[in-house]
């Protein structure tokens, strides 16, 4: 067991072509909802990877319910995910690179707290929810559990660290737009294009250049 941060924060990365939809919707929506409604404005992701999510990766803790029907978040900035869109890895379709890419952060301990309240199922990965072998828990009394020093780590450069650092949390179906408390971004230009998402918006998370987000 690792003591978790006393505050953990969580983090969504999505395409800021993205933002437009999320905020006009007021939530994000999972893989399986964002299918049924024709898919993102721009997809950032594997697509064998989240095909497996879909199909075949069930949250054990929640049984019947498959990874993809969740809203993905990721317990650190500056991801594997984001490293694999910033080297333009082969298996992406996507070749954008990072910059276009925003990071919105929410409080662990908040989104848990609206869960329950709402009833809505919530779980986090020990490691990378899209392998077969990761091991889910819905009890924050489990959060010690996660590889905290790996997903703290900026050197992911072994096995275990990289499996560490690629835990999860996720909740069910949809995430409300109001739970964004801040947005990280990698240039002010996107900070501006962020901005003028959020014109309409009665919630605007404060918008950030964050570059230690970043590669």
């Amino acid at each position: 067991m690792r003591n978790p941060p006393r505050q953990p924060k969580l983090y969504h990365i999505t395409h800021v072509d993205n933002l437009p939809a999320i905020i006009g919707d007021g939530k994000l929506l999972s893989d399986a909802l964002i299918l049924k409604a024709g898919g993102p404005m721009t997809t950032i992701g594997m697509s064998r990877i989240k095909e497996r999510r879909l199909k075949e990766l069930i949250v054990d803790c929640h049984p019947g319910s498959y990874v993809g029907e969740y809203v993905p978040f990721y317990v650190c900035p500056r991801s594997v995910m984001l490293y694999l869109i910033y080297r333009h890895n082969a298996e992406l379709a996507y070749r954008g690179g990072q910059g276009p890419i925003v990071h919105l952060e929410a409080d662990l301990h908040r989104v848990v707290e609206w869960a329950n309240e709402k009833q809505r199922k919530w779980a986090f990965s020990l490691s990378n929810a899209g392998a077969y072998y990761t091991e889910f828990r819905d009890d924050l009394e489990n959060l010690g559990e996660i590889n905290w020093p790996a997903v703290i780590s900026n050197d992911f450069s072994t096995a275990l660290t990289k499996e560490g650092k690629q835990a999860e949390f996720l909740i069910h179906e949809s995430f409300p737009w109001k739970l964004i408390d801040r947005i990280g971004v990698h240039s002010n230009a996107i900070a501006q294009r962020a901005g003028q998402a959020m014109a309409a918006t009665k919630h605007f998370p404060q918008i950030e250049v964050v570059p230690n987000w970043y590669f």
